[in-house]
């Protein structure tokens, strides 16, 4: 119960160009089964084995991000963990060779070709599949500030795009992107999910693009909303985060004191100013209805799931990477810095790149 398992998507870049480098067949050829496609040319993923402490995830993203270095090094390739590529244009790839991405741009055209974007997908366990569709309903106002931590993709075709994740606004023009609805138990879940398929919406459960979503494969929630993280700290944070609400949500609910439910209006308009703003500016608090500092909105969440973190040992842990992530700001933040002092967007891959690499 609490396990984590976290998926990572990187970018292939050229070292010496720092464009997107369309060779995964190459580098999967070198990588043996520990790296995946995406849907790519230029992407590959990871995925960490089940794990149980924090430790234990930040020691498998460390072996995994090296495991791919290493494999896009044999190829004469790097690998970068940024939402999107700074200035590389969609066209310098195309989707990868595999029947079920061939599909999806078959039927979704222009929408699968421009998605070349990379996440960081944290999947919680659950004992029992209906605590997963109870923590979906209850977990849903928080999503929004889960996204303003790992925002990380501020440029798009060479441009500053004004948006900290400009990655999740991309991602909102899939048909079943989004935020999902309360659903009152797996079955009624399991009905809807039943209806798209019939009605030829989705063609396989993997196509519910939803911010979080029950697996279909694991007795898992995915939580899908963060951009991948540049820094292996970010990434262990939002996964210590996204467990811990998890586990708080379902406890509150136990105990008939969870949360009254908010307006996905109220939910939609926080996704959109921390994909705007991250950590630099108010966000929406879709509980209290209200604009709040972001340092206020983190320090809320960190209080709501402290009793969890300390429970298990984790509060000093998580509280560190927080303050480290407020001094040394957020991916996108880090990224618009370099910028800004060089105008180079050369630089600012350099920096992903260096970032990225596990030591």
């Amino acid at each position: 119960m609490f396990t984590i398992g976290v998926e990572e998507e990187f970018h292939l870049v050229d070292p010496e160009t720092r464009e997107i480098a369309p060779e995964a067949d190459r580098v999967l050829s070198n990588s043996g089964d520990e790296v995946e496609e995406e849907l790519q040319q230029s992407q590959v993923e990871t995925g960490t084995a089940v794990c149980q402490t924090l430790e234990e995830v930040r020691a498998e993203l460390v072996r995994l991000r090296r495991r791919a270095g290493e494999a896009a090094a044999a190829a004469g390739k790097v690998i970068a963990a940024t939402g999107t590529h700074p200035f590389s244009d969609w066209r310098g790839t195309e989707v990868f060779h595999k029947d079920a991405y061939l599909r999806l741009e078959e039927e979704y055209q222009q929408l699968t070709r421009e998605q070349v974007l990379c996440g960081c997908h944290v999947h919680v366990g659950f004992d029992d599949p209906e605590d997963a569709i109870t923590v979906m309903n209850e977990v849903r106002p928080w999503l929004p500030a889960i996204l303003a931590i790992s925002v990380n993709s501020p440029f798009w075709l060479g441009e500053a795009t004004g948006y900290c994740s400009y990655r999740n606004r991309l991602w909102q023009r899939w048909p079943t992107a989004g935020l999902p609805g309360r659903f009152r138990n797996r079955a009624e879940y399991k009905e809807l999910l039943d209806a798209l398929i019939a009605t030829g919406s989705i063609d396989d459960p993997a196509r519910l693009y939803w911010d979080l979503r029950p697996s279909n494969k694991f007795n898992t929630l995915e939580f899908r909303i963060a951009d991948v993280c540049m820094d292996i700290g970010d990434a262990v944070l939002v996964a210590a985060l996204v467990r811990a609400l998890s586990q708080t949500c379902l406890e509150l609910a136990r105990e008939g004191i969870g949360a009254a439910p908010v307006r996905d209006e109220l939910i939609r308009s926080a996704f959109w100013r921390a994909a705007r703003y991250g950590l630099s500016n108010t966000l929406v608090d879709p509980a209290g209805e209200r604009l709040v500092p972001a340092r206020e909105l983190v320090s809320s969440m960190l209080e709501f799931v402290r009793p969890v973190l300390e429970s298990r040992g984790e509060w000093e842990d998580v509280l560190g990477l927080v303050t480290q992530l407020r001094s040394r700001g957020t991916g996108a933040a880090r990224q618009l810095a370099v910028f800004e002092r060089s105008g180079r967007l050369e630089d600012v891959v350099d920096l992903i790149v260096a970032g990225t690499a596990p030591d």
